[in-house]
């Protein structure tokens, strides 16, 4: 997929309208979840999660960054993921989860990233987190410095094949 600001542009103005919601993600990831109801009702309550999809050109082509964490006791030991994690009291929103916490993770220098809108929240079992993720547009990603406790590599993926159906499964 190529890089035009049109793109961008058309992404920001999806991204403002109704969201496809949990049964689109069902359809989509084949997993079952609760659906927000059922979220809601849980005691105690998920925690507070964010994640941030950061969209870049490169090569004149979009790519995002993904990382995959190092291998622990944990649930999530191994496993490759959007640069994220819970909601800390100091965050005003978990937009500002999103972005602490990719900046956190990637050490990334680049400090111009640009919140397009927020997707459909996912909750994840096994860390009972209720995750919201975000996209956003960078013009360049600039230099990274994964923190090495809690990333193992990261992953740039051009967009489009992020985006094709085999992959997509």
């Amino acid at each position: 997929m190529r890089y035009t600001p049109a793109r961008i542009d058309a992404l920001r103005a999806l991204l403002q309208a109704p969201l496809p919601g949990h049964a689109r993600f069902l359809a989509l990831s084949g997993y079952p979840r609760p659906d927000p109801k059922a979220i809601a009702g849980l005691r105690p309550p998920p925690r507070e999660s964010a994640v941030l999809a950061l969209i870049y050109p490169r090569e004149d082509a979009l790519h995002t960054l993904l990382m995959r964490r190092p291998t622990y006791a944990g649930v999530h030991s191994g496993q490759v993921s959007f640069p994220g994690g819970r909601r800390e009291p100091q965050d005003g929103g978990t937009d500002e989860t999103a972005k602490r916490e990719f900046f956190e993770e990637t050490g990334a220098t680049n400090t111009t990233i640009e919140l397009l809108g927020p997707l459909s929240q996912v909750y994840i079992p096994p860390s009972r987190s209720l995750v919201t993720p975000y996209v956003g547009f960078a013009p360049t990603l600039g230099a990274l410095r994964p923190d090495p406790h809690e990333v193992d590599a990261l992953i740039e993926a051009p967009l489009q094949r992020l985006l094709e159906p085999d992959v997509l499964k």
